[in-house]
């Protein structure tokens, strides 16, 4: 009996880890008021622990049999994620992962992100930071799909990826955002033709999030900083220029005033005996 009892709580002891980190995924794609852009939420113990909303594209060449039935000749074909796309998800310490597939398994768009330390100089002195990013990007796509690949040679499904990727890089505990367009290009298994993958509007956050649903602090691209900057820095020389003008007729005006009270000295010379 005693013995029951052990298994037992030994089986407890080794289902316990796997029952206490069990994960959920939710596609609230359709919460956003842009048909363009996704919403993907990865879940572990009842709380949020990756989040990610982007609008995507992919543009691929695959070949078709030209008109002469001897020659291939390179097409392009264009798509996004649909709504209602199956997700699914891990996190972890310094690893996480995001799956998203649609078409019963035709297309699969993965993103690996790690976190590790990054070793930064300031003002002589080497200083430890902590940084998440995405470390790889993948898709599997099929083009046996004749409603993209129309007369697709050789149809089947190919796999594309990125090489030695080092995209978003952020500092941990905070998000990444960028309305701009980020372009990554993928290697495809399909005689290694170039995949490109537009994203945009995107904020993600693999790490450290500390409310359920909620982004942390934003961390924004080069990019936007760039565009914010452009888009302020006429109305400060505006600005600039009124205040120069506002103390230039400020000054004028004033000197005037000096000169009006001032007696007026004679031109005249012979004039001066009589003062």
């Amino acid at each position: 009996m005693d013995s029951a009892v052990a298994l037992c709580m030994l089986g407890w002891v080794l289902l316990a880890p796997a029952l206490l980190a069990e994960q959920e995924v939710e596609n609230l794609s359709g919460l956003s008021p842009n048909p363009d852009r996704d919403i993907f939420v990865v879940r572990e113990n009842g709380t949020t622990c990756l989040m990610a909303e982007f609008a995507v594209k992919f543009l691929i060449p695959y070949d078709v049999l030209a008109l002469n039935g001897i020659d291939l000749i390179t097409e392009q074909a264009s798509l996004a994620i649909p709504r209602g796309a199956r997700i699914e998800g891990s996190c972890g310490s310094t690893e996480a992962e995001l799956h998203i597939s649609w078409l019963n398994g035709a297309y699969t768009f993965r993103i690996y992100f790690s976190k590790e330390k990054h070793t930064m100089g300031s003002d002589g002195k080497a200083k430890e930071t902590e940084v998440w990013k995405i470390s790889k990007v993948q898709l599997v796509y099929d083009t046996s799909d004749t409603s993209h690949f129309i007369n697709a040679y050789n149809p089947g499904k190919h796999t594309a990826s990125t090489h030695r990727l080092s995209a978003l890089v952020t500092p941990a505990g905070r998000s990444y955002v960028c309305a701009a367009q980020q372009t990554l290009t993928l290697i495809s298994s399909d005689h290694q033709k170039g995949i490109t993958v537009y994203m945009s509007d995107l904020q993600i956050q693999p790490f450290d999030i500390k409310s359920d649903f909620v982004f942390s602090e934003p961390y924004k691209c080069i990019t936007d900083q760039r565009e914010r900057l452009e888009e302020t820095l006429p109305l400060v020389l505006g600005l600039i220029l009124g205040l120069i003008i506002v103390i230039t007729i400020t000054v004028y005006h004033f000197h005037l005033k000096l000169t009006a009270n001032q007696p007026q000295l004679p031109r005249d010379r012979s004039l001066y005996k009589n003062m």
